[in-house]
């Protein structure tokens, strides 16, 4: 039976200018995508790059990718970048099976600093 900590959603927002990071931790399935999505959304007119950093998220599902791709398209209007860092292998997958993987820009090795 999988830990407390691997059923929920968690993340966490780091604002830098003009920049916001958000820390993702845990599952990204339904039942825990609008508060992420909500959270996200707001800082899309604030932003000029908004960074989703899901080095520590262990799973998505469709409703998961259906968020992403949602602030994706809710970004694109606005004219803020939006960016998945560290694609775990199911993400990729996914993505990739999907063919959305071209879609989300990845900087992995860009240089951007996550403290």
């Amino acid at each position: 039976m999988p830990e407390e900590s691997e059923k929920v959603l968690a993340f966490e927002i780091e604002r830098d200018g003009d920049t916001a990071v958000v820390k993702c931790h845990g599952r990204l399935v339904a039942g825990t995508t609008e508060e992420l999505y909500h959270a996200v959304k707001d800082l899309l007119p604030q932003s000029k790059v908004v960074i989703v950093d899901l080095e520590e998220l262990i799973y998505v599902d469709s409703s998961g990718l259906g968020a992403l791709v949602r602030l994706h398209v809710s970004a694109r209007r606005l004219g803020c970048e939006f960016k998945l860092l560290h694609l775990g292998k199911q993400l990729r997958n996914v993505l990739k099976m999907t063919n959305l993987l071209s879609v989300f820009s990845q900087y992995e090795d860009h240089g951007i600093n996550i403290a």
